[in-house]
């Protein structure tokens, strides 16, 4: 049988879709708008390995300016792992982002392959489920917010993600089938939160917030939209977020290793109740 060239590209906005239909496959559960979001936030920033025409393998490796960039949507279609094809890709999606400290939230089991290619562990992530529905919550300090409050919400964002990231923040204010919100305190943005609708449930991401209490009464208004189970994914090096999750019986369903190659940022981890997205940081 005549052997195919396998050769790895920049993705096209379609292409992304074939990504986000293999995250399904794999259980991580793709909100139904993130697609075109993730794309938003850096167009160059997804690669395909390709035998001949047919995709084999896809990486994200999506740049956030100059000294930063995240990891992710690392998948070989299941036939054809174990082939090279995983770390040609992997190799080509580092050369293209330099000298950026680079993050991932990767698989427990693949920490090894990581460590080897200069990741080093800073926490990890565990992702929650729960149920959502609730009373509406009346709460005057809590605001909807829109893609017309980014400039306010990426300003205040930008400490928690260690990088500006408003072209991501502009779609996914304004996605379809979600909801976000803001709590104020003395007349000031002292928190926000996302709930969006994925393959199964709603996921919270980000949550963050100025304190614990703050970061619950967002977390109650955002559990009150969603009429089926809701997920959170919470750094563990958080107890406040850990706790807030359990309080409301919520339950561990997976958890992914937070990991950076170059000097890591010194994050406010106690203000970060959810973090965005496993793909993009």
């Amino acid at each position: 049988m005549e052997k195919r060239e396998y050769s790895v590209r920049r993705m096209t906005r379609d292409e992304v879709d074939i990504a986000i239909e293999w995250a399904a496959s794999e259980g991580w559960n793709p909100g139904v708008n993130d697609a075109g979001c993730f794309y938003a936030a850096d167009p160059d920033g997804f690669l395909v390995g390709l035998l001949a025409d047919e995709p084999v393998a896809v990486i994200s490796v999506v740049k956030y300016g100059e000294a930063f960039a995240f990891l992710g949507l690392y998948i070989v279609k299941p036939e054809y792992r174990g082939q090279g094809h995983g770390i040609a890709i992997w190799n080509a999606g580092l050369e293209t982002l330099g000298s950026r400290t680079v993050g991932l939230d990767g698989v427990v089991a693949q920490q090894d392959n990581y460590r080897r290619s200069g990741f080093v562990l800073a926490h990890r992530n565990v992702r929650y489920e729960g149920k959502g529905g609730g009373a509406p919550i009346v709460d005057p300090s809590i605001v909807r917010l829109s893609k017309d409050d980014l400039a306010l919400i990426a300003a205040y964002d930008q400490p928690m993600f260690l990088a500006e990231r408003d072209a991501f923040l502009d779609c996914w204010l304004s996605q379809t089938q979600a909801t976000a919100l803001g709590v104020l305190h003395d007349g000031q943005l002292a928190g926000y939160g996302v709930i969006r609708t994925c393959r199964k449930g709603m996921k919270i991401g980000p949550l963050f917030a100025d304190s614990a209490e703050l970061a619950e009464r967002l977390f109650l208004a955002l559990r009150a939209v969603a009429p089926t189970e809701i997920y959170l994914d919470v750094p563990a090096v958080n107890p406040a977020a850990v706790a807030l999750a359990e309080r409301h019986g919520m339950s561990v369903v997976f958890e992914t290793a937070r990991m950076y190659k170059g000097k890591a940022p010194e994050l406010p981890l106690e203000r970060i109740f959810g973090i965005t997205t496993f793909e993009l940081g």
